[in-house]
């Protein structure tokens, strides 16, 4: 078939950029499954009350502070195939935002949230904007350099603690009110910022700014021949997952009262690329569920050995063999979803 000048100039709405990969579940589906996971979350503290068990909670405020975390990665790993070995940064600035600010006197955690977006939106912009300069396994080490750079920035800080840490004298305030002192008040709190990243991030990629980042990651050559620019796109997406990472950071530090450089070490980015992959790359709820499952995995083969991480690292690597698409992918399959 021949390619006339019409279709040239035809708009890009309406020029073939190769095959569109369809997502693991159908959007109903995908909402119908995170609307069970959040609501199974939100159940949690009643099952803690139950069982009279209080821990339970913490574990459940730890799971939903790593699934913020997990979903800002899916963002740029998942929809614009950018390989992060850093994120675990932004987390580590998000809670040395809390720990600085308390430090001063500054106690309330809007304006701690406020900071903690504005600081890692910052570095973000900056490291990505030289990253995405980059592509493939430089891409990777860039990322994985800047993160470290900040860890070791957060060492030499001695005022703050250097290596060993800091430990918060009290969780944050709430207009000069000490709710957060309560771990139900935390977990909800974190709960309802995990909903509303959720939605944030779904009408996000939904919309005409997802649908060129999905085109990018799919076939860059492509949409850069019909006259979109990858790069703001991609760097936007960066900026946006860095600050929500920054929000988990906050949740974090008010979770464990500390907060320690150990936030921003490239093992925990590494941990955070494995609950993506392990929850279905590019779903959004699976990168929830990856968080999940892989916290809970890691905590119930702790009870049985002390080298927990050898069997986890095995049945992480069976698992993504034979279970294509991760978590997201076996339940498209299972509940009868098509993937192209």
């Amino acid at each position: 078939m021949t390619t006339g000048l019409s279709d040239l100039a035809a708009p890009a709405s309406r020029i073939d950029i190769g095959p569109v990969r369809r997502p693991l579940l159908g959007r109903h589906g995908a909402s119908v499954a995170a609307a069970v996971i959040i609501a199974g979350l939100g159940l949690l503290p009643l099952l803690a009350w139950a069982l009279d068990d209080p821990f339970l909670l913490v574990t459940a405020t730890r799971l939903t502070i790593f699934a913020i975390a997990a979903l800002s990665l899916d963002l740029v790993l998942g929809y614009g195939a950018m390989v992060s070995f850093g994120h675990a940064a932004f987390i580590g600035l998000g809670a040395y935002s809390v720990a600085i600010l308390a430090a001063n006197g500054i106690e309330d955690i809007l304006l701690q949230t406020l900071a903690a977006i504005l600081v890692s939106a910052f570095f973000a912009l900056i490291t990505g904007a030289i990253s995405l300069r980059t592509k493939g396994v430089y891409f990777i080490m860039i990322t994985l350099a800047f993160g470290q750079m900040a860890y070791f920035f957060m060492v030499s800080l001695s005022a703050y603690g250097g290596d060993d840490g800091i430990t918060l004298s009290n969780r944050s305030t709430l207009f000069g009110a000490d709710l957060l002192e309560s771990d139900l008040v935390l977990f909800y709190g974190a709960l309802g910022f995990l909903v509303l990243a959720f939605v944030g991030l779904r009408a996000l990629v939904a919309s005409r700014f997802g649908r060129v980042l999905r085109g990018t990651r799919d076939n860059r050559l492509r949409m850069q021949a019909i006259g979109f620019a990858p790069f703001p796109y991609q760097l936007t997406a960066y900026v946006i997952a860095g600050a929500i990472a920054g929000v988990a950071g906050v949740f974090l530090a008010n979770q464990a009262e500390f907060v320690s450089p150990a936030y921003m070490t490239w093992q925990r980015s590494g941990e955070l690329i494995v609950m993506v992959v392990f929850g279905g790359m590019g779903t959004l709820v699976g990168a929830i569920a990856g968080a999940i499952a892989f916290l809970l995995l890691e905590d119930w083969l702790a009870q049985f050995s002390e080298h927990w991480k050898l069997w986890l690292g095995i049945l992480l690597v069976l698992l993504v063999l034979f279970t294509r698409g991760g978590i997201a992918g076996f339940a498209s399959r299972l509940f009868g979803g098509a993937r192209s």
